[in-house]
């Protein structure tokens, strides 16, 4: 049997020789190391792009929410299953070369696909599932047993012994320079978060070879930043990680890093103070980590307003002199635009009073930085008014009298008092990234405009130690998102646990626990009697008692997060009036809009095209196109990017949350998305699809 293996693969390998004179390769995540989404293949035009069809499809042995941006390199498109399984597929016909990842355990978790580096003959894939970094032969899906242990990293690895056990996982690709990958962590957002530490390591040997601490430690700058003298002992403060994904200028050697908000979020009572080097843009030495320029565009952030997608590199013109540049676009709507080698910013940003928190221990900080240009592309808190409420409401005059209730001034600290969040929690802009021309500066860039309503509550006494039952467990931990009645918010993307003996095993929903999935982080800091007192609770209303672990970790806060709900009509739609989504260019050398347009349609409004909530970036071409998905309507659409017309549609048979992929082969241009569908309430879906213009 090996041997006609191996004759297969000789065979693939002389195949893919054959093709390697005609390919145009996709083989960094997003596009290239500048995250631009660009790409100068221009097979696909304007003119012709009515003229797409389905080229290939491949079914995926699961489904559900895949957010992967795949790759497609020397004749191979990788990409990973929603149950974080990698594979590769042929990228001409999409028939499945191999598939690595343990088929009968479900990885509760989200994947936005994989990394990519070669030298000479040994050709890798680089990816994770859990809390482990695997590094794979690209040819045939089998681990480097040289790589760390046997194959994979422990993402733990570097860090403080207090931090070994706690919940860390990664679901963006890392960032490849050289012979080091630099991983994004993705870990909790309460008390018991691990240290966010940006840390590079080996792809040859899978040794740590450099740390930059986030969190300072002693005599390192930023320490002053931090009121807690002791943050850096990620005792009951954590997080300032980078988990959406880095962009790296390897002429200059610099890697650029976002990072997002220190844990616990919501309340900082426990680490007062700016809080560097969380909601930062980092400059660093890509070859060690050093430091060498920073801007924090969030002070002690209590909205968890991380970060969300990486940078984009691009060159503007000033003066008529071009420019290396750095633009970060945000959750909040604004674009913060640098100079890429000195940090200088390119457009004024104002340091702007904003309100104090009324809540007791809390010292929001006084000011917020605002750029003066480009005006932010979404809609803000303040900005709504009664006028602003939704003509297809039913409810307006109740959805009036709500919104009388709700503060709304730009950056409103969490209170007992409920305020308006707007643009919501996952933005404004969100992972899937903005696409870029890089060489001309233009920024183009999908918005969500959900508004959600932010408040908190105080907390339960409670003592080390102490005892506990199913039930309060579960309000501590569950309903927030779950709700306390198990309903959840499914619309919202928190399902009902009312039913969920029906879907999942009580050992399926443990793993679910311990290991988060999508927006969900783990539990792993719960003892094994606390999380089986929750399911108890959840599977048949029982109301057990535990023995607390009483974690010192856990936060003991005098507040806690009300909950996360939306602020929709009684149809379920929101609030306020249409865009609800937006897609929009942005010329960076003026901070002038191009255009803006709404992004999706409401078919319950009669096919309106009211914009939706979308979650995945475009791709952007050379010759004029602008590609994406992204919709909770389903759409895969193309626009002409110089005015933001649409040029062609294609309903898919799952939604695809995800950024695209173009590559060609043997002549022929493919783009290439994952429909897996789910969030946001939508179908499942399990497929890899592959439009190509007809022959």
């Amino acid at each position: 049997m090996k041997w006609i293996v191996l004759v297969l693969l000789t065979a693939f390998c002389f195949s893919c020789q054959e093709k390697a004179a005609s390919l145009k390769n996709w083989d960094e995540y997003l596009g290239g190391k500048d995250r631009n989404h660009f790409t100068d293949l221009s097979q696909i035009t304007p003119e012709n792009v009515q003229d797409l069809e389905i080229a290939w499809t491949h079914k995926l042995p699961d489904s559900g929410q895949m957010q992967m941006n795949p790759l497609m390199v020397n004749g191979l498109v990788y990409g990973v299953t929603p149950k974080l399984q990698a594979f590769a597929l042929d990228a001409e016909t999409g028939e499945r070369v191999w598939m690595f990842g343990d088929t009968l355990k479900a990885w509760h978790s989200t994947s936005r696909g994989v990394s990519y580096w070669e030298k000479n003959d040994d050709k890798r894939v680089l990816y994770t599932m859990g809390s482990s970094l695997y590094a794979l032969n690209a040819l045939t899906g089998e681990p480097i047993k040289t790589f760390g242990d046997g194959g994979k990293v422990d993402l733990h690895k570097g860090l403080s012994s207090s931090a070994q056990n706690k919940f860390m996982i990664s679901n963006t690709p890392g960032t490849v320079y050289k012979d080091l990958i630099v991983m994004p962590v993705r870990v909790s957002e309460g008390a018991d978060a691990a240290p966010g530490d940006i840390r590079a390591f080996n792809i040859i040997t899978g040794e740590l070879e450099w740390t930059f601490h986030t969190i300072p430690y002693p005599n390192e700058p930023g320490y002053e930043t931090w009121e807690n003298k002791e943050a850096y002992k990620n005792k009951n403060v954590g997080g300032a990680n980078n988990w959406a994904g880095m962009a790296v200028d390897e002429e200059r050697g610099i890697l650029y890093v976002p990072t997002g908000s220190a844990a616990p979020d919501f309340y900082g009572g426990n680490r007062k103070g700016s809080n560097l080097y969380a909601n930062c843009l980092l400059a660093l030495n890509a070859d060690n980590g050093k430091l060498i320029w920073h801007y924090q565009i969030m002070h002690h952030d209590i909205w968890d307003r991380d970060l969300p997608a990486p940078p984009n590199l691009i060159t503007v013109k000033r003066g008529g002199k071009s420019i290396p540049a750095v633009a970060q676009i945000t959750k909040q709507g604004y674009v913060f635009v640098f100079d890429r080698e000195t940090g200088t910013p390119l457009f004024d940003i104002k340091e702007k009073g904003v309100p104090k928190s009324s809540l007791e221990g809390e010292e929001a900080w006084e000011t917020q930085p605002i750029p003066v240009l480009p005006k932010p592309f979404a809609r803000l808190s303040k900005d709504i008014t009664a006028e602003e409420m939704s003509p297809f409401a039913e409810n307006k005059q109740e959805l009036i009298n709500r919104l009388d209730t709700l503060k709304k001034e730009i950056y409103t600290p969490p209170g007992l008092e409920p305020s308006l969040l707007l643009p919501g929690y996952d933005g404004g802009a969100e992972w899937g990234g903005a696409g870029a021309d890089p060489e001309n500066g233009i920024l183009y860039v999908n918005s969500n405009e959900m508004p959600w309503i932010l408040s908190m509550k105080r907390e339960e006494e409670r003592t080390q130690a102490s005892t506990t039952n199913g039930p309060s467990l579960y309000s501590r931990y569950c309903a927030m998102c779950h709700q306390t009645d198990l309903k959840g918010l499914p619309e919202s993307g928190y399902p009902s646990l009312e039913k969920v003996s029906n879907k999942f095993t009580e050992k399926e929903v443990l793993n679910l626990i311990e290991q988060g999935k999508g927006m969900m982080p783990g539990f792993p800091q719960l003892s094994k009697e606390e999380k089986e007192a929750i399911l108890a609770f959840v599977y048949r209303g029982d109301k057990q008692e535990v023995d607390s672990k009483g974690n010192e970790e856990s936060g003991q806060l005098p507040y806690r997060h009300a909950g996360y709900f939306k602020f929709l009509d009684s149809n379920g739609l929101p609030a306020i009036k249409p865009p609800w989504g937006t897609f929009s260019a942005i010329d960076l050398n003026t901070g002038d809009y191009l255009w803006q347009i709404p992004l999706g349609i409401t078919p319950s409004l009669k096919n309106k095209e009211t914009g939706t909530e979308n979650y995945g970036g475009p791709i952007v071409t050379k010759n004029g196109l602008l590609f994406i998905a992204a919709t909770k309507d389903g759409y895969f659409r193309a626009f002409n990017r110089n005015n933001g017309k649409l040029l062609w549609e294609i309903k898919l048979p799952a939604a695809s949350f995800a950024t695209p992929a173009t590559y060609s082969i043997n002549n022929k241009q493919y783009i290439v998305l994952a429909c897996g569908g789910e969030k946001l309430g939508t179908p499942k879906g399990n497929e890899i699809i592959a439009f190509a213009l007809k022959n």
